[in-house]
């Protein structure tokens, strides 16, 4: 029997709620203002944080609540680099002797690309 009540009615054309006996929730207006000047309001619950930046719906821009209500300022933190994550693992020293091992390795030929330890065409011309 529901079903018939619903056939023929378009999608989004008709509620068929009545609003008779509904306690709305309080509401309060809270007015925007963007830098190219466009002023808005939006309507809030009472309960609702108000937020201090909205966006625009006219031109996408950051808009300030006109109430006063100030934006949190977040402390930024600054960036890490490679070599700040570096030295939280490792000491200065340590990483100073890992070099020099490494670099012996790399000098005597044990590591390293293969096209720097083949013997050169000069070093063999010279052998023969």
């Amino acid at each position: 029997m529901g079903e018939r009540t619903l056939r023929g009615a378009r999608l989004g054309g008709q509620s068929f709620e009545d609003e008779r006996g509904i306690e709305f929730a309080a509401r309060q207006q809270v007015g925007y203002l963007c830098s190219q000047g466009h002023g808005f309001e939006i309507t809030m619950s009472v309960e609702a944080d108000i937020p201090a930046l909205w966006e625009c719906p006219r031109c996408g821009a950051e808009a300030r609540a006109t109430s006063g209500i100030e934006p949190e300022v977040k402390a930024e933190k600054p960036a890490r680099t490679h070599w700040d994550m570096l030295l939280e693992r490792r000491s200065e020293k340590e990483l100073e002797d890992i070099l020099a091992e490494r670099l012996d390795l790399l000098r005597s030929g044990e590591i390293g690309p293969a096209h720097l330890h083949r013997p050169s065409a000069r070093k063999k011309r010279a052998s023969v």
